[in-house]
């Protein structure tokens, strides 16, 4: 196992986010917002000396990895088993409506059992499970610290699993904020968590 550090960053502000619309997999580009806080987190994660970054491959992740890359020279690489929840059916909702068309589902869903699925999309289980398969990967090659770019529940449903956290804690996982990161720190064979929610502006 090569890797001793593992550091995830969700992307920068979109329209979508400033309006609670839920984005999933829609390839939906940052604003002037989110191309500021890309910016402005590119130095501190770039401090944390990443060897090895990958990307989740829609838009919003990938221009806010390429804003470390440019400080560190680290090429950006693609993969799709990072991009956020496939939310099915509320892709392109706002949450208002989402509460209003489905309040049984939205109930389950938002007490955040990490098994409850928005209707035609990812659990949240599922949804780590398929992100997972990156880091060992990861762990084959040189790199001793890897930054995964990519989207709010994602990273905290991959945080949960790395951490064996039992599923029903998950809920205990705040969401990420936009350019806000996780580090995790692997100590012998188990990650430990080093930094949560943290990011420029403090918790959000």
């Amino acid at each position: 196992m090569a890797l001793d550090h593992l550091i995830l960053l969700r992307h920068g502000e979109t329209d979508w986010n400033a309006e609670l619309r839920m984005q999933g997999h829609r390839d939906i580009p940052l604003n002037e917002a989110g191309f500021a806080q890309a910016s402005a987190a590119a130095a501190s994660i770039a401090a944390l000396g990443p060897d090895v970054i990958v990307s989740s491959d829609l838009q919003r992740a990938v221009v806010t990895a390429q804003a470390v890359a440019a400080l560190t020279g680290t090429p950006v690489r693609t993969d799709p088993r990072l991009r956020e929840t496939s939310f099915g059916a509320w892709e392109g909702l706002q949450r208002a409506e989402i509460e209003a068309g489905w309040p049984d589902e939205w109930g389950r869903w938002r007490a955040t059992s990490a098994h409850v699925a928005p209707p035609g999309g990812e659990s949240r289980i599922e949804v780590a499970a398929r992100a997972s398969g990156v880091v060992p990967e990861l762990d084959g090659g040189p790199a001793r610290r890897a930054l995964l770019v990519a989207h709010g529940g994602l990273i905290v449903g991959l945080t949960g699993l790395l951490l064996d956290l039992p599923d029903p804690q998950w809920s205990c996982l705040i969401g990420v904020g936009n350019c806000h990161w996780v580090v995790l720190h692997r100590s012998g064979d188990r990650w430990r968590l080093q930094t949560y929610n943290g990011g420029l502006g403090g918790i959000v």
